[in-house]
């Protein structure tokens, strides 16, 4: 494959598909925490339990850590237009299943088409970019796609909790319906397609392994809890064995024929540290997201809304530095944004260590500033290093492999915390500890959790390189470049 293409702008200006691919995926991922304020609401019109209806939650995140993996070779054998259809269709589908569902089943259903159009946008977002942009540029263009990928989790249930303090939550898909249908027109009247597909036939086996395999992993993680550990741990051990003969198979198929997901992306070390870096700082704020809700509104009685109010800033501080932190990594490398940003994530869980009734209010908002902020600072380097750091026709797999590992990373993070912090908080109580100091107790410990693995972090920030260079691609894609026999990546107008 060649390098960048002539006709994608060498400028400052972020081309179009870039935009219209980054309104898409404010959209999709906004839905992915819009229904968190409204599990209560779900129990009492559809007559379902609280574990029953944490499943529009589970269900999402299932889906997503199942499909992401096929992600890869999907990307290389449809056009960009094609994808973009297909993964916005079945978005709106899901939606309006889900705004009309007559019985709980229905909603779920719902939610996991929604899912399946989800998984395909952020690899299509995150392929599209890098093969696109040119390398001088993309720290900037990140940081705007930043932007857009860290605000849209953090509003989400900031709106749903103004929503349900008026309407119905079916409301939360009806007003969704045609923001998504708007954003399908606009961007099928003005997106491209950008590069050249692939050939060859999708493998089955590979396909229902990393189905099963990461779904059981992600399942399993998720239904950790205090007395109720060894079902799961068997569901997690199956999900590792299942995962295990599907890399067994991909690296079998790299030989013999076409992987669904290459694993010689692995074999390239700015790429495996950015991997390793990213899951476990993804891992440590799923952790705090679900802890501090929990803190919130357990403990000091404030009502979703209040709670979603108090952690939007963090959410809109991390998304506006972004294209700041872009420009930054464009001018001066990764390290000198990573680095600091790793120490500030370790340094805002060590704080959360310290909560008690009567901690003020403005020193969990700083916390947890802190901790988006550093957070952005990591994640538009290490992004943009990890995928820079591949062969432009391995994009599409390193997006998908970052995108199955962030579910992963969610689940187990969430599995951690609260496996934790139930578990120190029952053995208090059995002690005679007073539930309130015992639920404290147990929150802290969690966070001291994270706080620990978060040092790690910090270790793989020092190992990363300030720049990263993709190595050449193989000698027949370059030859036919060079004839001008067939361009490997070209702008055809939609």
């Amino acid at each position: 494959m060649s390098a960048v293409p002539s006709a994608s702008p060498t400028g400052r200006r972020t081309p179009t598909v870039i935009m219209l691919l980054v309104l898409a995926t404010f959209v999709v991922i906004l839905n992915e925490t819009i229904m968190i304020n409204a599990i209560p609401r779900l129990m009492a019109d559809l007559d379902v339990t609280e574990r029953s209806a944490q499943w529009v939650s589970t269900a999402f995140m299932l889906t997503m850590a199942a499909v992401i993996p096929a992600t890869g070779w999907f990307l290389q054998r449809v056009t960009t237009r094609r994808a973009y259809t297909i993964a916005m269709g079945v978005f709106l589908a899901g939606t309006a299943l889900s705004a009309v569902a007559p019985a709980f089943e229905v909603l779920l259903l719902g939610r996991i088409v929604q899912a399946g159009g989800t998984a395909v946008m952020m690899p299509l977002l995150m392929t599209t970019l890098m093969t696109v942009v040119p390398e001088q540029d993309r720290g900037r263009v990140m940081g705007n796609v930043t932007l857009a990928i860290s605000v849209a989790p953090a509003m989400g249930p900031v709106l749903s909790g103004l929503v349900l303090q008026v309407a119905s939550w079916r409301w939360l898909f009806v007003l969704v319906l045609p923001i998504a249908g708007a954003v399908t027109w606009l961007g099928l009247r003005r997106l491209e397609n950008i590069g050249e597909r692939q050939t060859g036939a999708i493998d089955v086996s590979s396909v229902a392994l990393a189905a099963v395999g990461f779904g059981s992993l992600v399942y399993g993680l998720s239904r950790f809890e205090s007395g109720n550990v060894t079902g799961p741990a068997l569901i997690v051990a199956a999900g590792l064995a299942l995962i295990g003969v599907f890399a067994a198979r991909q690296l079998r198929l790299q030989r013999t024929g076409t992987p669904l997901l290459d694993l010689r992306i692995l074999l390239i070390s700015t790429y495996t540290k950015a991997l390793i870096l990213m899951s476990i700082a993804f891992l440590a704020m799923l952790g705090s997201m679900i802890l501090l809700p929990l803190y919130l509104q357990n403990l000091r009685g404030l009502s979703p809304l209040e709670t979603g109010l108090l952690v939007m800033p963090g959410g809109l501080a991390m998304g506006l530095l972004g294209p700041t932190v872009g420009r930054l990594f464009d001018r001066f490398g990764g390290r000198v944004l990573v680095i600091p940003g790793s120490i500030g994530v370790a340094l805002s869980l060590a704080g959360f260590t310290q909560i008690s009734m009567t901690m003020p209010y403005w020193q969990l908002l700083g916390l947890h500033i802190l901790m988006m902020v550093s957070l952005a600072a990591a994640f538009t380097p290490v992004f943009t290093l990890g995928l820079g750091a591949l062969p432009m026709h391995l994009y599409s797999h390193g997006s998908s492999m970052l995108g199955t590992l962030q579910q992963v990373a969610a689940a187990f993070g969430t599995a951690l915390v609260v496996t934790v912090m139930s578990t120190r908080s029952t053995q208090l109580i059995e002690e005679g500890t007073d539930p309130v100091a015992a639920h404290l107790d147990g929150m802290s410990l969690a966070f001291g959790v994270s706080a620990v693995l978060a040092l790690v972090v910090i270790v793989m920030a020092v190992l990363l390189p300030s720049r990263s260079h993709a190595p050449a691609e193989p000698e027949e894609a370059s030859a036919e470049s060079d004839e001008g026999e067939e361009p490997a990546v070209e702008l055809i107008k939609g």
